[in-house]
């Protein structure tokens, strides 16, 4: 660490952002009436430190759970909907079947509660259709969606400890397009505790009827969102997009007001050190996270994609960080040209080794579509031994903590200590970000997951399509990347190019890697494959003969797909590199 970046992480402290995790705490941010209250608090405190901020507004379409119950036999069972399923406030009465999630096992044990593995099937349609589907998981929209297109009516699912977590089941990606009304859920979807669940899987067995009530408000509301952008001095067009969201559910201080905290803490040091930035640092606080599927990131990524394409050199993503007993950096979303740097940054901060991870489709990585270099997502974790120790089971935030997305994410599930590491581990690495004389991304890394997952999907096809020019174009792309970056180390490239050359990757590849879809468009909320064009290479293998051909005909227009893009960033290198 140089002795300017020791100076600024010097600078940070717990008195701001503490102060503002413990405001949040008595701050219920789930209606947008409260997010923008909190949006208004983060922009005041901001401003009292003399930093600018612009206030966006955003009109975005939410979608507002209310009160939710399942009656059954006499009985009511206590239920909370996500954001998105439909309202049946005067109730939806039908036959419920239980489907045990494949993931369980005879047992009941080792199931992962993310893991989704229905597929649809004629036998799925004709075991649902007319009915109200009870399962094991939370109520994700790969399940909703799925089990509406079946024919079910609804959906329970049995989340799998003593408390009902919160989620959303569209799988629209922020605001819907209009070409987007036939995938917003049509089906009521709720949750129920894992006690609850149990005995309503006996009322499913003995082919009983249950009552589903959900209440709902959707609909467009104007929202809040603060930008601060800090201007470097050498290349003020350039910048780092630095995000989290501000709002949550109930209170939500592990999940995010400890990563609201940070960007605040970040914006002051960065504000007070802004002379010592040679790139510029834009950071942004977004509602519509929980109630519209990352509609505010979204609704960013919208309005300024022109910009970001032109001038973000990278986004990184900052959600809870600064949970109590998160002391290792695992599972840490991240993509593969970034490692290094991060890892890096984390050993020296925070004295740990950086497990890494492909981003999953999720949080605020809404900006897949344009091209954008990216790291991190969820922060610090506690290890697996202690979540098993604990009896916890997986969660997506609050540092592993299963107060996550209940009311039971208060206070204490900060730890001030861990926050202030926190912030100075994101604090560094923005910092080197915008101070890299060459940007510090090594798309060579890329290029040997592509060598990697080109022959995964090789051996999954095995004789029935031959992968080995997909592979032939990625080992021609490394070549081209390993005398690219041993000229820029030799000084042969000036810095300037390389940065382009390096950014410009950015729009070819990872769109290539993490969309299905166009450039600028947003793919739906459900797992992309990598290099998703070949995807259908894992299932050609289990199609009969008919549709083996369907099968190697979608392939062989994918194969075109990524050979062509990777010729294209071997091309962009030659022409920009002479």
């Amino acid at each position: 660490m140089n002795d300017t970046e020791q100076v600024i992480l010097d600078s940070v402290g717990l008195d701001d952002p503490w102060a503002l995790v413990e405001t949040f705490a008595g701050l219920k941010r789930e209606h947008p009436r409260d997010v923008n209250q909190g949006m208004d608090e983060v922009a005041s405190r901001l401003e009292k430190h003399g930093v600018p901020v612009k206030m966006h507004n955003a009109n975005l379409y939410l979608s507002l759970p209310g009160n939710a119950r399942v009656e059954a036999e006499g009985k009511s069972f206590r239920a909370k909907p996500p954001a998105y399923s439909t309202d049946v406030r005067e109730g939806l009465t039908g036959p419920l079947v239980y489907m045990p999630t494949p993931a369980t096992d005879e047992d009941g044990e080792d199931q992962d509660f993310f893991e989704f593995n229905f597929e649809r099937s004629p036998e799925l349609t004709k075991a649902v259709s007319g009915k109200i589907v009870i399962s094991e998981g939370f109520a994700s929209p790969a399940i909703v969606s799925l089990m509406a297109d079946s024919g079910a009516i609804g959906v329970i699912a049995i989340n799998p400890g003593v408390d009902i977590h919160w989620g959303i089941c569209t799988t629209i990606w922020g605001v819907p397009e209009l070409d987007d009304t036939d995938r917003i859920p049509s089906i009521p979807a709720l949750a129920v505790n894992n006690p609850d669940g149990q005995a309503l899987i006996e009322i499913a067995k003995a082919g009983k009827q249950v009552t589903l009530f959900t209440e709902m408000e959707e609909g467009w509301f104007d929202s809040k969102l603060p930008e601060v952008f800090i201007e470097g001095s050498e290349e003020p067009e350039k910048y780092i997009l630095l995000h989290g969201h501000l709002d949550s559910w109930d209170v939500g201080v592990g999940d995010n007001a400890t990563g609201d905290a940070a960007l605040l803490e970040m914006a002051r040091v960065l504000w007070q050190h802004r002379d010592k930035l040679k790139r510029s640092v834009r950071i942004c606080w977004w509602p519509g996270h929980s109630t519209g599927r990352y509609a505010g990131s979204t609704w960013f990524a919208d309005e300024f994609a022109l910009d970001l394409d032109k001038n973000c050199v990278a986004q990184v993503n900052c959600d809870s960080p600064g949970c109590r007993w998160a002391t290792e950096f695992t599972e840490v979303s991240l993509m593969s040209e970034t490692a290094d740097f991060l890892a890096d940054v984390v050993q020296e901060v925070a004295g740990k080794t950086l497990q890494g991870e492909r981003p999953h489709r999720a949080g605020d990585y809404s900006f897949n579509g344009i091209g954008l270099s990216s790291y991190f997502m969820l922060s610090s974790a506690m290890t697996s031994a202690e979540r098993e120790e604990k009896g916890y089971y997986p969660v997506g935030g609050c540092g592993m903590n299963i107060a996550w997305h209940t009311e039971n994410d208060t206070l204490e599930i900060a730890d001030k200590d861990i926050l202030l590491r926190d912030i100075k581990v994101y604090l560094l690495a923005v910092l080197r970000n915008a101070n890299a004389e060459v940007l510090p991304f090594d798309w060579r890394a890329t290029a040997r997951e592509f060598q990697a997952t080109i022959d995964d999907y090789q051996a999954q096809a095995g004789k029935h399509f031959d992968l080995s020019a997909t592979r032939e174009a990625a080992d021609s792309l490394l070549a081209k990347l390993e005398a690219f970056y041993s000229d820029v180390h030799k000084g042969s490239i000036s810095a300037r190019t390389a940065n382009t050359v390096i950014q410009d990757l950015a729009r070819i590849l990872v769109p290539l890697n993490f969309n299905r879809g166009p450039r600028f468009g947003h793919d739906p909320a459900l797992t992309i494959p990598p290099l998703p064009a070949l995807e259908v290479a894992g299932k050609i293998g289990n199609c009969d003969d008919r549709t083996r051909g369907y099968a190697a005909t979608q392939l062989k227009r994918g194969q075109n797909a990524v050979i062509a893009g990777l010729r294209n960033a071997e091309r962009h290198i030659a022409l920009l590199s002479a």
